[in-house]
């Protein structure tokens, strides 16, 4: 089902709100793995059985579209990785009790993990095979305004990789401010400034300061809300037989921390 209402924990909102089908939504895909990051940070031992079942089933699914789409790949690679460093110290240094289930069953799971690691590891992207217009064809104005649309440094440096024209756009001032003016207020950026050679401000060098300062902006195409009158938690968009005068009003969107905060008493 896509939208439910009267849940008592975390795990059974987990297994009653439709994830598994939200990852296959372009909109969705980001929020859903946000949120399995979230959990596998501190969560896990909150879940039920089922619903740390459930938890790992759609683990696999997301692993397996980024397989086939070849997308996402370093997102993936860091949850994957979160939940493993998790389970080594829920199984290791914790004990096995806080985990429900046979432990050799989350051993069994932890091998899964570090599979699913290496075929990630090992996907070779591929050049399209036809000839069309390519993204360095396009005027240096368009290029610059594609670029302007990526929120992450890392796939600025990424994409400057790709060839030497890229390089050099990669390297514009102006866009590594604005994606620090866009992630960070103004004060938390007067904290990190740093000079360059020729006394200007490197607003490359200060976004990758401040990320491990402070939290990055989150953006989502599509986001869970929750109608405030009736509590109900659906998808942004999906309409419920809302009671209300004005329904339109009601609904609060929710980060995926917001939505795990609902269930802490």
């Amino acid at each position: 089902s896509s939208q439910r209402h009267g849940y008592c924990t975390l795990g059974e909102a987990f297994n009653r709100l439709d994830f598994s089908s939200a990852i296959l939504d372009s909109r969705r895909f980001n929020y859903v793995v946000r949120l399995l990051e979230l959990i596998a940070k501190s969560q896990l031992t909150s879940l039920s059985g089922i619903a740390q079942k459930n938890y790992m089933n759609i683990l696999e699914k997301v692993v397996q579209k980024v397989l086939e789409d070849q997308q996402n790949i370093r997102l993936i690679r860091e949850l994957l990785q979160t939940l493993y460093t998790s389970l080594c110290t829920l199984v290791q240094r914790v004990g096995k009790s806080v985990l429900v289930g046979n432990i050799n069953m989350w051993v069994h799971r932890m091998e899964s993990i570090l599979h699913w690691q290496q075929q990630l590891n090992n996907i070779q992207i591929t050049r399209p095979a036809f000839k069309g217009t390519t993204l360095t064809d396009l005027p240096l104005c368009l290029q610059l305004n594609i670029m302007q649309r990526l929120s992450d440094g890392r796939d600025l440096v990424s994409l400057g990789q790709v060839a030497p024209d890229l390089q050099v756009l990669s390297e514009d001032r102006l866009l590594w401010k604005k994606l620090c003016q866009y992630h960070f207020t103004d004060r938390q950026i007067r904290k990190r400034l740093i000079l360059s050679d020729k006394g200007q401000l490197d607003w490359k060098k200060m976004y990758f300061k401040l990320i491990r300062c402070y939290p990055r902006k989150e953006q989502y195409g599509d986001t869970l809300q929750l109608c405030r009158h009736c509590h109900i938690l659906s998808w942004k968009g999906t309409d419920h037989p809302c009671t209300a005068n004005n329904p339109e009003t009601c609904s609060t969107s929710l980060s995926p921390q917001e939505f795990i905060n609902l269930f802490r008493f």
